[in-house]
């Protein structure tokens, strides 16, 4: 009879004992990320979640909170602890953008676009003495702006139409940026240009810009969601921006965004994940508080079977995501795992947050409970970084190879 296990001329098994104690799960954490996972979810807990409300109310990013997270070395996770940073990995980023999300998506968002996009292309695109000049702050205490979509350019992204132009020693920039995230604390950003529109994506450049040089915030949106995450149209107008400023090589800013939104794509899993358990947690508490024909409502088995099934497509969710980082981690292909983890996400956020409102009922609607602004958080979940029709469109291109 065949056995899987069969042993080799030399004696080997296809399986040893050796091999498989070696696997763990998903969930297997380090003590650095532990650390990180319990310590960020004491700092949502404890400093975000009393200011939740009035940061909504206002459209505006507590500076109480903004400087907690450069005190607790959130702002510089990835980033090496030569430029102050955290130098910690990406599944810890992951990790704490998820325990963010679970308090305020808003939050999370701002952490998110600061670490695994903004410093995540200085670091890996800069000369050295650009990391010198802008990890630092970045990692301590400037928060960065990463500047892409246009009016013109937004799934489309490299239709986009400002221009730098050369002059001596210095480049021009001039044009509009909108839906830009970050953009009303940020001061330094990342701003995407091309140098010479006959060259089509291939002059794109990407260039370091500080805010005084220039940058104008032009208008700041009021958008249903994510309220105190800022999201501004910005305008460049004749702003001069050294030589030295030019991040990576010119023409290849295409290259660099297209790279760094795959992996920014698993921080918003990581965040749609954490906000879907954020409404599942503040809601089925009140289930079983609350008696109606004599038991809980937490009670009954219809609730029941819905809380069962909705946490475990959020469980789906969460492995799809830690998957997509530690693939991202190993340098192994992830890009097609990256749109998954975030389409799947967004779809399963998007159902908790409308659930959780029902399982609560009239209170739900009201702003007595934090679940609508769960419900309006989750919106921009399927539109940021990527909309799900361009995540299908990936997936399904990245598919077409292994069958046609």
């Amino acid at each position: 009879m065949f056995r899987i296990a069969k042993t080799f001329s030399r004696g080997a098994r296809l399986f040893s004992s050796s091999s498989i104690a070696r696997t763990t799960s998903l969930h297997h954490l380090t003590p650095e990320e532990t650390m990180f996972k319990e310590a960020v979810a004491k700092f949502a807990k404890d400093v975000i979640s009393p200011r939740v409300r009035e940061m909504d109310e206002k459209e505006m990013l507590d500076k109480t909170v903004l400087q907690g997270l450069f005190d607790n070395g959130l702002m510089g996770l990835e980033v090496p602890s030569q430029y102050g940073g955290s130098e910690a990995s990406f599944m810890s980023a992951i990790l704490v953008i998820e325990q963010l999300a679970k308090v305020d998506p808003a939050v999370a968002t701002l952490c998110d676009v600061h670490n695994t996009v903004v410093n995540t292309v200085v670091r890996m695109y800069g000369t050295e003495a650009q990391k010198e000049k802008y990890l630092a702050p970045l990692a301590t205490e400037k928060v960065g702006s990463f500047c892409l979509s246009e009016a013109g350019a937004g799934s489309d992204a490299f239709a986009l139409q400002t221009r730098a132009t050369k002059s001596g020693n210095k480049w021009i920039l001039n044009g509009t940026k909108m839906w830009i995230s970050n953009s009303y604390e940020a001061d330094i950003f990342l701003v995407f240009a091309t140098v010479d529109p006959s060259l089509g994506y291939k002059g794109i450049t990407c260039f370091i810009v500080e805010k005084d040089w220039g940058v104008q915030v032009a208008k700041k949106e009021q958008k249903l969601g994510i309220r105190s995450s800022s999201t501004c149209v910005l305008s460049f107008d004749n702003v001069e921006v050294p030589e030295e400023n030019v991040l990576g090589e010119i023409g290849k800013g295409y290259k660099y965004a297209i790279g760094i939104l795959n992996e920014g794509r698993i921080g918003i899993g990581a965040l749609m994940t954490g906000l879907a358990q954020g409404a599942v947690d503040s809601a089925i508490p009140y289930t079983f508080q609350r008696k109606q024909f004599g038991q809980f409502i937490g009670d009954f088995q219809g609730m029941q079977f819905q809380f069962a099934q909705v946490q475990t497509e959020i469980e789906a969710a969460r492995l799809m995501t830690y998957n997509a980082a530690r693939l991202k981690e190993e340098g192994k292909p992830f890009v097609m795992e990256a749109a998954m983890c975030k389409l799947y996400a967004a779809q399963v956020a998007k159902k908790a947050a409308a659930l959780a409102i029902e399982w609560t009922g009239g209170v739900g609607f009201t702003r007595d409970l934090i679940l609508e602004k769960y419900y309006r958080d989750v919106m921009v979940g399927q539109i940021y970084e990527g909309t799900s029709n361009v995540q299908l469109q990936t997936i399904a291109k990245m598919l077409k190879p292994k069958y046609a």
